[in-house]
């Protein structure tokens, strides 16, 4: 079963008048083997991979697992692409295109769609073109941060949320453009295991183990503790308790969920285990973090 998160939006003329406004954000992970793209998303958005699709907006997508094809009309329809991990690839409005996952290893796809003339002011001063659909980026927790937020941001729409959405796309676009140039000083393969950790963390703190992102990382165990720990100043363990501490924070300010509902949630099977190392981590119960948490929103 794939796992999916998206949102589409209305935009209407005013969040255009920004300059930029977000039609669609999102992250799906295909395992390997399984069919692509998934159904459930608008008709508009669901495609055949083997006959493509033409879109109406910019989207622009980063691969932080797996690997696959993709084509587009500017550079043949019969040349294939192969874009993995570390990648991202921008789509543009008007233009035949298709991509899928490898069969064999699935791929992690984080995706934002968008509008409006700041975008289309970079296109006529070059520094984004058709012909120049590829970044080689990397791994970069930055980046991935910047699809969680947006993806938060949709969700919650709170006042003004376009705007927010538009800079972040702002961001991410200098990000793509700057990691691209500058990938001739590609990151040490250490410092590039430690991103991709952090990233398989970031993606999976429920369930996750420090063993399974070191095996994952074709890394023994006590050299990738070691590692991590000198890059991060975490041990693993400690660094996934702190990424799932995190999210209770945030479910616990922002959502009605009942207090065990937030542990099974964030990975702890155990109530009574969360809620210790909750207070050991932050200095305060679960229920006295939500109440001054909630009452500072009012």
């Amino acid at each position: 079963m794939a796992s999916l998160h998206l949102k589409y939006l209305a935009v209407n003329p005013v969040d255009l008048k920004w300059g930029t406004a977000v039609n669609s954000v999102g992250f799906q992970e295909i395992a390997p083997g399984m069919d692509y793209p998934p159904r459930n998303h608008p008709s508009r958005y669901v495609f055949s991979a083997a006959s493509g699709r033409v879109l109406q907006e910019y989207q622009l997508l980063y691969i932080t697992e797996g690997k696959g094809k993709f084509y587009c009309e500017t550079l043949g329809r019969s040349k294939a692409i192969t874009v993995k991990s570390g990648m991202m690839f921008l789509l543009f409005p008007g233009e035949w295109h298709t991509y899928y996952p490898d069969k064999s290893t699935g791929w992690k796809e984080y995706w934002i769609g968008f509008n409006g003339s700041f975008m289309d002011n970079l296109m006529e001063q070059n520094f984004f073109s058709k012909e120049r659909p590829i970044f080689r980026v990397n791994i970069h927790e930055d980046l991935v941060n910047l699809y969680m937020s947006a993806i938060s941001a949709a969700v919650a729409q709170e006042s003004g949320f376009q705007h927010v959405l538009a800079g972040i796309v702002d961001r991410m676009l200098s990000l793509a453009y700057f990691y691209d140039r500058n990938s001739q000083f590609q990151e040490s393969d250490t410092a590039n295991k430690i991103s991709q950790a952090k990233v398989m963390i970031h993606s999976n703190y429920m369930s996750i183990s420090p063993e399974e992102v070191a095996a994952k990382l074709c890394l023994s165990y006590s050299s990738f503790r070691k590692t991590f720990k000198e890059y991060t100043g975490f041990s693993p363990a400690r660094f996934i308790n702190e990424v799932r501490m995190s999210k209770a924070k945030e479910l616990l300010t922002n959502t009605a969920m009942s207090i065990k509902e937030v542990a099974y949630s964030v990975g702890y099977n155990n109530h009574d285990y969360f809620f210790t190392a909750f207070r050991h981590m932050t200095g305060q119960t679960p229920a006295e973090y939500r109440n001054t948490t909630q009452v500072a929103k009012l």
